[in-house]
């Protein structure tokens, strides 16, 4: 496949990858499905190769869990999974892979998510987040 190559429309419901990355589909509930997988598929492992290296992880991670709460009003999770679907990508405005300046589009995406929808985050995913990174810290 040819990297100019196009998925079919078919595919995933008509939700290409542009679709996953436009704000202003970010509720449409196919792309919230398709972003859901994504995160679903990804969030684990990325999260477990950069964590002690991101400073901005226990907000992803706080994310994570609130999005996964049944509480969280639904157009948050739309918002919240299109963000962390960002973060998974591995191919983003900025290229991950790039030292110190790799994370930034992540770290600004997470910034503005968590200004618009940060009063979904409670105590608990909070909580979640932090028991993660320090479990992460206790087996390196």
């Amino acid at each position: 496949m040819s990297a100019d190559a196009k998925p079919s429309p078919d595919v995933n419901g008509g939700v290409t990858p542009d679709d996953v990355l436009d704000p202003r589909k970010a509720l449409v509930p196919a792309t919230v499905r398709v972003n859901e997988q994504r995160v679903s598929r990804g969030f684990w492992p990325k999260m477990r190769r950069v964590a002690t290296k991101i400073p901005f992880a226990a907000d992803a991670l706080s994310l994570w869990w609130c999005a996964r709460d049944p509480e969280t009003p639904t157009a948050a999770k739309g918002m919240m999974f299109a963000a962390l679907a960002y973060f998974v990508l591995p191919t983003d405005a900025i290229p991950d892979v790039l030292p110190a300046l790799g994370f930034t589009d992540d770290a600004a995406v997470i910034a503005a998510l968590l200004a618009i929808v940060g009063k979904n985050l409670k105590p608990r995913h909070k909580d979640a987040a932090q028991a993660f990174l320090s479990k992460l810290s206790k087996d390196d």
